[in-house]
């Protein structure tokens, strides 16, 4: 039974949800980081919000750890590089707090505009200051959407509501998505020229770390107010701070620090700021269904194999999991078979090509992807799995492509996968038989139908009478017995393979017998 631990505090119903679905779970919030690596070892899954710092020292310690589930959007509390490494998925629940992350940044933005925390500390406090609190209409404003992800899509029909016109900077935004929205997609230096308002709703990575730096924001519309409900650390705090005494910026709310919790800031001191603490996901419905969104995915993933949300691998539905699975499996095999032989020849891999005919073009491909990547690097590294097996060909320079191919098929459907070295290329073929079972079909372009079987020999030798008289006497003489026995040639004469499935591993001796008998030209052991 799969083992989550609890370390940060979550909804009952999503204990609850893991308990329903036959989990064993363990709730311990507010573990220092010292007795959480104690203590993570037998655990499957680990299931967090904000507080627990999932660090590289915390994985080394998770041996038995498959899945890091953060119930909210952000995962910067998270070393997904190391988690990735150490074949861990790390998945988040985006759209569970995305409304009312949304509906913060709007509420901030009314703030900032009437000046409302402001005017409502001076009339409690007993004074009548109306003509100190002149504020600014939002409607009719342009409104500069930076991210338009889940949040800032939300934001922009909110704004769509209230009159004004967003516009939106995200590379990843289509001009279908953008229309759709209701949004004009511009360059990042359109929208520092022409908003009146910024809002940022982009997670923090390398690439927009800083994006409203000193320099950013000395290009931005003069008397542009700033919203940051997103991450500390995408804007410049000290140069904001600048910005806003010289008159440049207007005003600016913020929701996230770069350093929290937010003790201090240059911003603190300053009248034309909003500054909450981190409020953007913080109301009872988006807590309980970040929390059940995370448990409903990590059980689904232990259970079933589905993937949600991750950000470290190709997603699987729930759906699609059941029908995937034994198509993953193939590709897994076939992988391991070239990987295998690549292994035993000392190749250096250059690219793994995957071809999917039949049913198999139907499929998602993504995940039958990784999985033969898994199979191939196996042999080669340690600890390989789908989740960084991807990375680990690209790191060692290994193209990867896909090809599907809309042409009828010999078999209902069908896998080759082809890897190619600095000597040779390899391809090897695979259906599954009954619709679960996988079989090898093709190697090197020759006809070959065989199980995979646990311990097998593959032989390549000259079609010539009174070979497998030979071959059999090999193995008999050495006690080894034959469960199946699997021949295929490319022609009378011409090249031949043998794939037999043994009892037992194979012992070197024995190979090295093998290899000495007449017209045999390659022998090797394989194992899955």
């Amino acid at each position: 039974m799969p083992k989550i631990l609890i370390s940060d505090k979550l909804s009952p119903a999503a204990v609850a949800i893991f308990r329903e679905r036959g989990l064993e779970v363990d709730v311990a919030p507010g573990l220092t980081p010292a007795e959480l690596r104690a203590r993570i070892a037998p655990y499957d899954g680990l299931a967090i919000r904000s507080a627990t710092k999932v660090t590289r020292e915390l994985l080394d310690a998770a041996a038995n750890l498959k899945v890091v589930g953060r119930a909210g959007i952000g995962v910067d509390n998270v070393d997904v590089k190391s988690a990735t490494a150490r074949g861990v998925v790390v998945m988040n629940a985006p759209f569970g707090n995305a409304i009312t992350t949304a509906e913060h940044a709007i509420a901030l933005m009314f703030a900032l505009a009437r000046q409302i925390p402001e005017a409502s500390a001076s009339t409690r406090a007993g004074r009548w200051e109306k003509n100190r609190f002149m504020g600014a209409e939002l409607s009719g404003k342009t409104l500069g959407i930076i991210g338009c992800g889940n949040i800032g899509g939300i934001v922009a029909d909110r704004a769509r509501g209230l009159k004004m016109r967003p516009i939106a900077y995200d590379p990843f935004l289509t001009e279908a998505r953008a229309l759709d929205l209701g949004v004009e997609k511009v360059e990042l230096d359109e929208l520092f020229a022409r908003a009146d308002v910024v809002t940022l709703h982009t997670p923090l990575t390398e690439a927009t770390r800083n994006i409203l730096s000193r320099e950013a924001i000395g290009r931005l519309k003069r008397g542009v107010r700033i919203i940051n409900c997103a991450r500390g650390g995408l804007l410049d705090e000290a140069a904001l701070a600048d910005a806003l005494r010289a008159g440049h910026v207007a005003g600016a709310a913020l929701d996230v620090f770069e350093t929290e919790p937010a003790s201090e800031s240059p911003l603190f001191a300053l009248d034309n700021v909003v500054c909450t603490p981190h409020l953007g996901a913080a109301t009872t419905e988006a807590q309980e269904n970040v929390a059940l969104q995370i448990a409903e995915q990590m059980s689904d993933f232990l259970l079933t194999g589905a993937v949600a949300n991750a950000i470290n691998m190709p997603s699987v539905s729930a759906e699609e999991a059941p029908r995937l699975k034994p198509y993953m499996e193939l590709c897994r095999l076939l992988g391991a078979f070239a990987g295998q032989m690549t292994q035993a020849q000392e190749g250096v891999l250059r690219s793994i090509t995957l071809e999917f005919e039949g049913a198999a073009a139907e499929l998602n491909h993504r995940p039958l992807t990784a999985a033969a990547l898994a199979g191939v690097l196996s042999p080669m590294m340690e600890g390989v799995n789908m989740v960084n097996a991807p990375v680990a060909a690209r790191e060692r320079g290994i193209d990867v492509a896909e090809t599907v191919h809309e042409r009828p098929s010999e078999y209902q459907t069908l896998v080759r996968l082809t890897v190619a070295t600095g000597q040779q290329t390899r391809s090897v073929s695979g259906t599954l038989f009954a619709g679960s079972r996988p079989r090898i079909v093709e190697i090197k372009g020759i006809h070959v139908e065989a199980d995979f079987g646990r311990h097998m020999l593959y032989v390549t030798n000259q079609d010539r009478p009174g070979f497998i008289g030979r071959f059999g006497a090999t193995l008999a003489q050495a006690g080894i017995n034959i469960a199946t026995f699997h021949l295929g040639r490319a022609g009378a004469g011409s090249d031949a393979i043998c794939l037999v499935s043994v009892d037992e591993a194979v012992p070197e001796g024995v190979l090295a017998a093998v290899r000495a008998i007449p017209l045999v030209r390659q022998a090797t052991t394989l194992s899955f």
